[in-house]
């Protein structure tokens, strides 16, 4: 029971410790096996980065925003010891204001409170400087150059931090995810190790480790240097570091970091392309460090500079500086413009990301806009194109009724007028009567030509085109059709077509046949 209590408490405090300091989820890999991944970032909170001008896989280090696990730490203890102390002090001069004592201004409670608020809003401001590492693949080595108390010391223990705490399966302490290699192990020379009970000097601890981590290391190790060189006659101590620094390239780690003052170190870059340079930022205007690291570029020596600023006589400036030599000068001014370029391109790049990321947002709500405006114009266009067919079938069926209408109309006119003339006939018979052998001669008339028109015309069943007469018309009208099954047949007069019954229509004149 106690033996499976220890790990279950190992993972809580694991837990514990990267909520409380906002840790990310480390992607790891085996060195030399890139395709072969110990974990996976995406099981954890990991966010999106951009900071890089590069993807994330293209970095054999991908650690942006990186901070020192014990520097953040005790800023944060600090930050609340002091707020603790803040609400302390404020408390207590809320209860003697509750029970009636005053409080003057020179009162040491208030004092105290007055610092313990000063120093709140100095430790807010003061956070720690997170350092950014992002080794190309195809480095082994990366030198770093620049002033004592730079932050060079520390940003190599931040490195060798993270890749323990990952591979102890803590989230590391870093803004953005990182990528770090799976590490088989850590090898570090920081620090003095002067030991006078085996009678060695700096010189020769450092050269004692150094061979030491030499012949332990293999190509999936990570090894960190201070102060490469150091402690000796800077030409051999240089020759020495150079050649140091070539070995691990070769095949003694997968990754070397190096701190060094040897300006010789720096020219390796240009010589091998498995060797990287990076220095230390120093605000010569302030005459402090800023703790940034500035990728790409070696650093140069401060110390005339600042010596110069800090009012040193002016003959003893020129004297160093004649001393250091013309050489040593053109350098120093090749660094000092490369730095300058390097912060005018890191600017010139952060207005370029910046006015490219306005340009997507403006381009996106183009593009938006064009689909609005095209979904809009498609349906304006499909309701104008229903409304003109709604329109066209109510005049078509306006049209139609309106034309069913007049035909009937026109059939029901003439019928009346018949139906008028046939009275009218009547009423002038009745009122002057005719003979009765007159009658009878004009009845048998009559109806001998009735008889040889029926005979002539009249009689039998009209053809398609023969002409006939529509008594309801009063109008001759043209076969188009017949329907004997129905005993009705179909005329045109004119523009109008009927449709009528046979005994509705006299045969006129039939069609000549050919």
């Amino acid at each position: 029971m106690r033996r499976s209590l220890v790990p279950s408490n190992k993972v809580a405090a694991r837990a514990k410790y990267s909520i409380a300091y906002d840790g990310t989820f480390p992607d790891l890999y085996l060195p030399n096996f890139e395709n072969e991944a110990v974990t996976s970032a995406t099981g954890g909170s990991v966010k999106e980065t951009s900071s890089a001008h590069l993807p994330k896989k293209a970095w054999k280090l991908y650690m942006p925003n990186a901070y020192h696990p014990l520097l953040l730490q005790q800023h944060q203890e600090n930050l609340h010891r002091a707020k603790r102390d803040v609400a302390s002090a404020t408390a207590e001069i809320r209860r003697r204001r509750i029970y009636g004592q005053d409080i003057a201004e020179d009162d040491q409670l208030a004092s105290y409170l007055d610092s313990m608020k000063l120093r709140v809003s100095q430790l807010e401001k003061g956070q720690p400087v997170p350092v950014d590492f992002m080794v190309a693949e195809e480095t082994a080595v990366l030198v770093i150059t620049g002033p004592n108390t730079g932050g060079k010391t520390i940003s190599l223990k931040t490195v060798g931090l993270a890749s323990l705490m990952a591979k102890m399966g803590l989230y590391i302490l870093a803004s953005e995810p990182v990528k770090i290699p799976w590490f088989n192990a850590v090898y570090a020379d920081i620090g003095d190790e002067q030991s006078l009970t085996q009678s060695l000097s700096t010189f020769s601890g450092h050269l004692k480790q150094i061979g030491a981590i030499r012949a332990e290391s293999t190509s999936q190790s990570l090894v960190l240097l201070d102060e490469v060189g150091a402690g000796t006659n800077p030409l051999e101590g240089a020759a020495l570091g150079m050649s140091l620094l070539e070995s691990f390239a070769e095949a003694g780690s997968f990754l070397t970091l190096a701190t060094t003052h040897h300006g010789e170190l720096k020219t390796l870059k240009y010589s091998n392309n498995s060797f990287e340079n990076a220095c230390v930022e120093f605000d010569e205007e302030n005459l402090k460090p800023t703790f940034k690291i500035l990728w790409g570029i070696p650093g140069r020596s401060n110390a005339i500079n600042i010596a110069e600023r800090l009012d040193l006589p002016p003959d003893i400036i020129e004297s160093s500086r004649h001393l250091l030599g013309s050489a040593g000068a053109e350098i120093n001014a090749l660094i000092m413009e490369m730095e300058r370029f390097k912060q005018e391109y890191q600017h010139h790049l952060q207005k370029a990301q910046y006015l490219l990321m306005q340009s997507k947002e403006l381009h996106n709500n183009l593009e938006l806009a064009q689909k609005n405006i095209v979904d809009h114009t498609s349906a304006q266009r499909k309701r104008k194109a229903r409304v003109i067919s709604e329109y066209a079938v109510m005049a078509r069926s306006i049209i139609r009724k309106k034309f069913q209408q007049l035909q009937e109309s026109a059939i029901a006119e003439r019928v009346k007028e018949e139906e008028k003339a046939a009275n009218n006939a009547k009423s002038a018979r009745m009122k002057d009567p005719v003979p009765a052998s007159t009658a009878i001669g004009k009845t048998q008339n009559t109806d001998t030509d009735l008889g040889t028109a029926a005979n002539d015309d009249g009689d039998g069943i009209p053809e398609v085109g023969d002409s006939v007469y529509v008594p309801k018309l009063k109008n001759q009208a043209t076969v188009v059709k017949i329907d004997l099954s129905k005993d009705e047949v179909h005329v045109q007069a004119g523009m109008m077509k009927l449709k009528l019954k046979l005994k509705d229509v006299k045969v006129q004149k039939r069609k000549v046949s050919r």
